[in-house]
């Protein structure tokens, strides 16, 4: 089962987010958390919250309520996409005017269960 978080428009080029979404690509969620909990760039602390969206959508998928610690969590999917981009001049030398391009990305990320949930239900039963 797959759940599946995303974050549009975030304020930050989807190159330096690229760098965090990488690290964090087909790892555990547990430990994707705690890489995301010590890293240093601001790229991590929008990442981490996006993670946690998903891990809570998978957890209330379906009709059951599932527990994420049961079912081995991994993300399976992580990626950043550009996004639209701010227009915005600045004065520049003779008159003139230069063009910054404030950038901004769409964060997806998909997290899914290792442990099939059908072979866990039939164990316990």
């Amino acid at each position: 089962m797959k759940a599946v978080a995303k974050l549009k428009n975030c304020p930050l080029s989807a190159r330096k987010m690229r760098m965090v979404v990488d690290l964090i690509r087909g790892k555990s969620v547990e430990d994707a958390m705690n890489i995301l909990k010590y890293s240093k760039r601001e790229a991590a602390e929008w990442t981490e919250k996006v993670l946690m969206s998903a891990i809570s959508n998978w957890e209330n998928k379906g009709d059951m309520a599932y527990s994420s610690d049961d079912y081995k969590l991994y993300v399976s999917e992580a990626f950043s996409d550009e996004g639209t981009f701010l227009k915005r001049f600045r004065p520049a030398p003779h008159g003139r005017a230069h063009r910054i391009r404030k950038r901004t990305n769409h964060l997806t990320i998909v997290v899914e269960n290792r442990v099939p949930i059908q072979e866990l239900d039939n164990s316990n039963s």
